[in-house]
């Protein structure tokens, strides 16, 4: 078990082994130590210690390292719009939400990526995760880094913010504190490292109206202005990748008219010259997380390939971005997944499959205990009509948060158990994905810039 340091002191004599602390920053004096145990005191304490300032210097230093070690947060904007601009083979970047367990999990991603010279691949968290899963964008980004440090990945390391949602009840009832509060959770995560950010107004589509354009106004509209503030605050060397969305996943599929009103509208509101989105997500027929049967399993999805495609072209060849991005897909058939770098689909975002395997792998005990404390805390929940199969495997994502502790420290047997079966997984993706071998790309378009925990433009 790590040590966890419950006072700056005891930080800096867990540092001291490997890593010299001066007033012009860190110098790693053994490496090897660092990777062996330091880094695992450390994110421990960024985790789970208990006062909040030896927490937040332990995530300051975790970035400080990071930078010197060679794992540096980035934006994968560039490399997208090579894409767009036909510069790249066809592969489409898998974007992984890891909702427990968090280090452990992104150490099997680094291996893959390691083994298979993988450039193209991002970890995120969505605006939703960030609350039920305890994990703040600062405590993400460190866990993260952490990880890369600890099997010795030196590159860029793409952090994204997913679904930075609008909540279209709140939007209602008042449009400006709702684009305050997602400019807040913004302002968080860019500070965290986090220079990939997928804004969503999709949920303010509306449908009522009756053109395209008007359909689309107040999802362009605030994709805009979250674009004008990204650009105004994020650091001096970093064009910020961010991502719009016109259908709202689980909702009607996407039709290439709306895409085209969409960026008509989005156009029109941001200056000219001003570095725009990098993608766009459609709606495909999908849904999050799967759609779970009375017994638990999930239902088979028809998903629209030819949405990606003719979207993705039009996205690309009019529009210079990297292609479209597909939502809620880590549930689908494994034969499905070798046809998205053929379908101008730059980009998938893949989570509950492996909360799944998670789950499956845990000791019944943990489980049972875990299904006990979501029956008790979630029944309002419950929809009507649902098994308690339905209940659970809708809601188990909650899990994560209330029992993290006993997630990062799971018995060594079990855990094993469950990064293997996930390392499996994700070296099955990003084969299928056609990522291998794609470090090429991010050594050609991919600048490291070395910030600051915190730093934003001009501070």
């Amino acid at each position: 078990m790590p040590n966890i340091a419950k006072t700056i002191d005891e930080l800096k004599q867990i540092l001291s082994p490997a890593v010299e602390i001066s007033d012009t920053g860190v110098k790693i004096t053994d490496e090897q130590k660092l990777r062996d145990s330091v880094i695992d005191d450390l994110i421990y304490t960024a985790v789970f210690s208990e006062d909040e300032t030896t927490k937040e210097e332990a995530k300051k230093l975790i970035r400080d390292i990071a930078n010197e070690f060679g794992a540096v947060p980035a934006s994968i904007h560039n490399l997208y719009m090579a894409m767009g601009r036909g510069e790249t083979r066809d592969f489409t970047t898998p974007a992984i939400n890891i909702r427990g367990m968090t280090y452990d999990v992104a150490r099997q991603i680094f291996k893959v990526a390691l083994e298979n010279n993988v450039g193209a691949f991002i970890f995120e968290i969505a605006k939703s995760e960030i609350g039920y899963t305890f994990q703040r964008p600062s405590e993400y980004a460190s866990a993260v880094l952490a990880a890369a440090i600890k099997e010795g990945y030196k590159g860029p390391v793409f952090i994204q913010g997913d679904h930075f949602q609008f909540n279209a009840k709140k939007y209602q009832e008042n449009p400006e504190k709702e684009l305050e509060r997602i400019k807040e959770l913004t302002k968080e995560a860019i500070e965290a490292g986090f220079y990939n950010i997928d804004i969503d107004p999709s949920t303010l589509v509306d449908y009522s109206k009756p053109t395209l354009k008007e359909q689309q106004y107040h999802n362009y509209i605030n994709t805009a202005k979250m674009t004008q503030y990204i650009r105004q605050i994020e650091p001096e060397g970093i064009t910020v990748s961010i991502g719009a969305e016109i259908g709202h996943i689980g909702g009607k599929n996407s039709t290439v008219e709306e895409f085209e009103a969409f960026m008509e509208g989005y156009l029109e509101n941001i200056p000219e010259g001003m570095s725009g989105i990098s993608k766009i997500s459609v709606q495909t027929g999908t849904e999050h997380g799967g759609v779970p049967l009375p017994d638990g399993s999930i239902a088979e999805v028809k998903l629209d390939f030819d949405v990606l495609r003719d979207i993705g072209k039009v996205a690309r060849e009019k529009y210079g971005l990297g292609g479209t991005v597909q939502h809620g897909a880590s549930t689908l058939p494994d034969e499905l997944f070798d046809k998205f770098p053929k379908s101008n689909c730059c980009e998938i975002h893949l989570a509950t499959g492996f909360q799944n395997i998670m789950y499956d792998l845990i000791p019944e005990d943990f489980k049972n205990e875990i299904y006990s404390w979501i029956k008790e805390n979630l029944k309002n929940e419950w929809k009507e009509g649902w098994t308690e199969e339905q209940f659970i495997y809708k809601t188990r994502k909650k899990g994560f948060g209330p029992f993290k502790y006993q997630w990062w420290t799971l018995d060594e047997e079990v855990k094993a158990k469950i990064l293997e079966a996930l390392k499996k997984k994700f070296e099955f993706l990003f084969e299928k994905l056609n990522v291998f071998n794609t470090r090429e790309y991010t050594d050609k378009y991919i600048k490291l810039v070395k910030l600051p925990y915190g730093a934003l433009k001009n501070n």
